[in-house]
Order: C-alpha cells, then sequence, then structure tokens
C-alpha cells in the first residue's frame, strides 16, 4: 500500500507528532472526508506501507522523526511546495529563504530523487504574468537545481471555495496562448538546469512543450525507491486527468493553518 500524507492537509508542518503516534501504534484511524460517520482503521506498518509519499510547504518540523522512521524500513520521498508568493497570498508559509535551505537539508539528508520541488499553482494577474513567473521561477530553481531531479507545476483551479478570494485579489485564469507562454519560459530554463519539468492533472496539453505529465504518487519512482517490482494500479478516484498511482490518504480536511488564498483543501 502506497500512504498519502497527505493531499488533504499539510501533515509534516502541523502534525508530525500525530502522525509518527499512529507509526508507533501501527495504524491511523481516519474519518471518510464524504461520510463523516464511517471511520477506517488504516495499516501503519513497515510491512503495510510500501512507500510513504509526503505533501509538504514546511516539512521541517517532520525532519527530527527521519532517522526514526530509517530504522523501521519506512520508505519515503516529498512532495515540496516552494513559491514565490508572499504572506498576502500564503500568509502561515514560512519564509522562502528558510524554505530553500530545508529543501537542501532534506535532499542531502534523503537523496535529491526523493524531494520533488512543486511551483504549483501557478498564480495569474496583471502584476503575476510571464515575465514574473519566468524571472521568480529561474531564481528559485538556480538554489534548487542542484538538489532535486524534477519539478512540477500546474496553474491554479478556481475551486468554488478559493475562487471568489482569487479574484478579489486580482487573479484570474489565463488564457490557453498564456499558459503556454508561460509553461515554455520555465521549461526554457529548467532544461537549462538538468532539471525534468512536469505538469501535475493539467487539461492543457504541454506536451509539446517537452513537458510531461506528472503521475505525483508515481509508480515508476517508488520503485526506483523500494528497488521492487510492484505493480499499481491508476487511482480512479481523482480527476480524470491526474495519473497518479492509487493510494490511501491519512490527512483530514479543514485543518491546514497556511491559510493559502488558492487552498481547495479548507
Amino acid at each position: 500500500m502506497i500512504l498519502s500524507a497527505s493531499r488533504r492537509t499539510d501533515l509534516p508542518a502541523f502534525f508530525p507528532e500525530w502522525f509518527m503516534k499512529c507509526i508507533r501504534n501501527g495504524y491511523a484511524e481516519v474519518r471518510n472526508p464524504f461520510r463523516p460517520g464511517q471511520v477506517s482503521r488504516i495499516p501503519l506498518t513497515p510491512e503495510q506501507i510500501d512507500c510513504i509519499v509526503f505533501w509538504s510547504k514546511n516539512p521541517a518540523p517532520l525532519f527530527p522523526f527521519l532517522p526514526e522512521l530509517d530504522r523501521l524500513g519506512y520508505r519515503y520521498y516529498f512532495q515540496f511546495t516552494l513559491t514565490p508568493y508572499g504572506r498576502d497570498v500564503e500568509p502561515g508559509v514560512p519564509d522562502r529563504k528558510q524554505l530553500v535551505s530545508d529543501f537542501i537539508h532534506l535532499s542531502e539528508r534523503i537523496g535529491r530523487e526523493k524531494v520533488i520541488w512543486r511551483y504549483d499553482p501557478i498564480l495569474f494577474s496583471d502584476s503575476f504574468d510571464v515575465r514574473y513567473h519566468a524571472l521568480q521561477f529561474r531564481r528559485l530553481a538556480e538554489r534548487l537545481a542542484g538538489h532535486t531531479e524534477q519539478c512540477v507545476i500546474s496553474f491554479a483551479d478556481f475551486y468554488r471555495k478559493a475562487a471568489a478570494a482569487l479574484a478579489r485579489a486580482g487573479f484570474s485564469d489565463p488564457e490557453d496562448p498564456v499558459k503556454r507562454e508561460i509553461a515554455g519560459a520555465l521549461q526554457e530554463t529548467a532544461a537549462s538546469l538538468g532539471l525534468r519539468l512536469r505538469a501535475c492533472a493539467e487539461k492543457l496539453d504541454l506536451r509539446p512543450l517537452g513537458i510531461e505529465p506528472s503521475a505525483c504518487i508515481d509508480g515508476e519512482l517508488i520503485r526506483r525507491i523500494t528497488g521492487r517490482h510492484l505493480t499499481f494500479r491508476r487511482d480512479r478516484n481523482q480527476r480524470k486527468e491526474c495519473c497518479c498511482v492509487q493510494s490511501r490518504d491519512i490527512g483530514t480536511y479543514h485543518t491546514c493553518r497556511h491559510g493559502c488564498l488558492y487552498c481547495y483543501a479548507s
């Protein structure tokens, strides 16, 4: 089983002690987000978990527990979101310089193939235009390129919960030609620095630009990390554009405290 920790909240940032308590107990009790009365017990022993995928904007609170996870025999990798936005967009996210430092530390600790950089979501406005993203992405990429193998991008989805707040802040969903222009600029930088650029669940086909679709719960990477010939099924519970393999998520919606303007989970 692949464990997702978590699409629903920033578990490494806010709940590392709870997560480790579950690991030590050998299970987690998780409420169905669509049927609150339904609670499942998910086994978390090393024998049951093939790989853990951590999702975070601030994974540092989990760092002290990584040696214990290693001793117990767990395999894992991180989806590490690092964007150029300020506190007006991501009010609870730590300082970017600290996050860059944490990214590099994590990469050196566990291996660059296990730290995936997410430049996600790409927000667009009069100020956050093609030039802005080309410049900010290059600044970050030049710091991170030696410490990761790939970067995942996606354009902001205007979900019902976040659409009004995004609109009030002046953000809009750009037309496809603008998206291609932004993606092309990022791909040019990524290629020059040896980074593989991939797109997460994008309806717009960016493959002509050299940007392949991403599987964030990535069966190929999991086989590489574990050294095992595991078989996977595509996760049919995600959006149709999503290429992820099946996993079990142990997070809870409405518990993340980053307060990001674009968030769909709070």
